[in-house]
């Protein structure tokens, strides 16, 4: 529930259904395309959907997944086709799907084989295709392109997509132009970097060719395990697509977030944040989990971003608490105030039964040393210039405001202007009183400020909830969004098709043995095809390799191919303790 002085401003807006309360609230304005019998973009609802992570060639066992995601919630199911032949039996899929009565679109996966992709495109309603790895390769040996030879890939390219593009429209089947941080070719790193912008340079790339031979069926996504790689590269995105003109609609996703807790909280804070700025028609929420799990996440993301209006009817709605209008673009030096701000670690504070708490990484609390200002929604609205006067002359106060995001960027860049270096904790204006609700409420704001690097602090409530909760809450948000990192960091696939071991397993051995190395990242990847280039912000990684083999990696080089899955988990321990990155026995 919302603090008191939230419930006039919701009410209104929730009640509202005027259109031109709701344009100012959406930054991006998406085309509406067809996929089967769904309309996604425009004013459409969100579209929740997931992925199978069956054998494709097992009938029974990918039907019987793809049922009981339909029946959680997935509007659309995607299935690997990793060569022709899984391609060809999407249809009997597709085929025994119908006669249970399930008539969800299917989404068909691609890497590597164009001659998949149009098999695909001619049995499901939708294709997903990489960029990276479609026409291009990300590991080529060419280097150092020059224009000529960039343009000349480019043309090879759009001749690749012509038969797809030409199936597509005689079909009526969508295209996912679907870029992976950690797959991009090696000519658009060569020219661009891993980095955000080399992603959206990749996607373009594709957009612009696919429209220049008229398909306009498209879809796209900005992918990455880093929650503010992904959230920059949507924005940028976001932004050369409406000045392009090809703001097709948008599907978001953190890929590779892991499993359990700290799963839920890389991908609710990511996509909360672009939700939050307009941006995204359709999501998935990828936990290294049964994918029926995935649903119950992603529907309380997009329930706190659509609403039932007075005629029944689901409709898109930023919360004003939720809502981003103001661009950070700047970095706030602050000042030591006791154990807050300056160069201390960003903090973890604990409001409990009428007391402010500091905890620390060992679960324990403290009081808070520092002195501590309350700021709320209306001090910031009305009364900031006074505010402002007060803090010039408390240099030593450090500032706990619980407001919605929108008023506590305007308070922290007002600090900014003014030359003020007063620390600033974060609090969400939500009531919570489970730790589900606290979870979701405080990865969504004040998430979306912590990934664009603000704040000193959040205040986590433990008045309903237990003490344990909000402190791991607390700190497990801090390490999604990169503020402070207090634990192993573990980038893992939900794995598909492809993986030819159990991952859910093997990730749960994998963090016994190596949880307690902080600040290490350990990526557990299901196989070759994304598992190395999306790992590539690991320290370490396992990756399947398929017939009961293991490839260990460190960093982005392999060190041990073929190790057996029987001794994977014992040699990737003697890899980290051999590089001097082991702690303990």
């Amino acid at each position: 529930m919302l603090r008191p002085h939230f419930y006039s401003l919701i009410n209104t807006l929730l009640l509202c259904d005027n259109s031109a309360s709701k344009t100012n609230l959406m930054h991006y304005h998406s085309l509406e395309i067809k996929i089967g019998n769904l309309r996604i973009g425009g004013r459409n609802p969100i579209c929740l959907q997931s992925m199978t992570n069956t054998p494709t060639m097992d009938t029974k066992a990918t039907v019987d997944q793809a049922t009981r995601m339909i029946e959680a919630g997935s509007a659309m199911v995607r299935i690997t086709a990793q060569g022709p032949k899984e391609a060809a039996h999407l249809q009997v899929i597709k085929g025994q799907l119908k006669a249970l009565g399930y008539n969800v679109p299917l989404i068909a996966d691609i890497h590597y084989s164009p001659e998949a992709a149009e098999i695909a495109a001619g049995i499901v309603e939708k294709v997903r295709i990489n960029p990276g790895n479609y026409v291009d390769r990300p590991n080529s040996a060419k280097i150092n392109y020059t224009n000529a030879e960039y343009d000349a890939e480019l043309e090879k390219i759009s001749k690749r997509l012509a038969p797809l593009l030409s199936i597509c429209k005689e079909n009526g089947t969508a295209v996912r132009i679907g870029v992976n941080h950690g797959s991009l070719s090696q000519r658009i790193v060569d020219r661009y970097g891993d980095t955000p912008e080399g992603m959206v340079q990749s996607a373009l790339e594709f957009t612009r060719i696919c429209h220049s031979q008229g398909f306009h069926n498209l879809v796209l996504s900005m992918k990455s395990s880093n929650v503010r790689v992904m959230v920059s590269a949507y924005l940028i995105l976001a932004e050369k697509l409406m000045a392009e003109g090809l703001n097709y609609p948008l599907h978001l996703g953190v890929t590779e977030a892991g499993d359990g807790e700290d799963g839920r909280l890389k991908s609710i804070a990511g996509i909360g944040a672009l939700l939050a700025r307009g941006i995204g028609d359709t999501i998935r929420v990828s936990l290294t989990e049964d994918p029926e799990f995935e649903l119950p996440v992603a529907k309380s993301i997009v329930d706190r971003f659509q609403q039932l209006n007075e005629k029944g009817e689901t409709v898109r709605i930023i919360r004003p608490d939720l809502l981003v209008n103001v661009e950070a673009g700047y970095s706030r030096e602050t000042s030591a105030c006791g154990n807050i701000g300056g160069e201390n670690p960003v903090a973890v504070l604990i409001h409990q039964n009428g007391q402010y708490l500091i905890a620390d990484e060992d679960d324990s609390v403290s009081p808070v040393i520092s002195q501590m200002i309350l700021v709320d929604e209306t001090m910031i609205t009305d009364k900031l210039p006074d505010l402002l006067s007060q803090l010039s002359k408390q240099p030593e106060m450090v500032i706990l405001a619980e407001a919605g995001a929108d008023r506590l960027r305007t308070l922290d860049k007002a600090l900014f202007h003014s030359g003020l270096k007063n620390p600033l904790i974060l609090r969400s204006p939500i009531v919570c009183n489970n730790p589900q609700d606290l979870l979701v409420e405080n990865s969504l704001n004040p998430g979306n400020l912590l990934i664009d690097g603000i704040g000193n602090g959040i205040c986590m409530d433990a008045t309903e909830v237990p003490l344990s909760d909000a402190i791991r809450i607390g700190f497990g948000l801090l390490q999604a969004t990169r503020m402070r990192i207090s634990r192993t960091e573990f980038i893992s696939c939900p794995s598909c098709g492809r993986t030819l071991f159990d991952i859910q397993s093997t990730l749960q051995q994998v963090k016994a043995r190596t949880g307690h190395l902080k600040g290490l990242k350990i990526g557990v990847m299901g196989c070759i095809v994304n598992g190395p280039g999306e790992m590539a912000d690991a320290d370490y990684g396992y990756v399947g390799a398929g017939n009961g083999k293991v490839n260990l990696y460190k960093g982005k080089v392999p060190i041990k191919r073929g190790v057996p899955e029987s001794e994977a988990v014992d040699a990737l321990v003697e890899l980290i303790k051999e590089n001097g990155d082991w702690k303990g026995n």
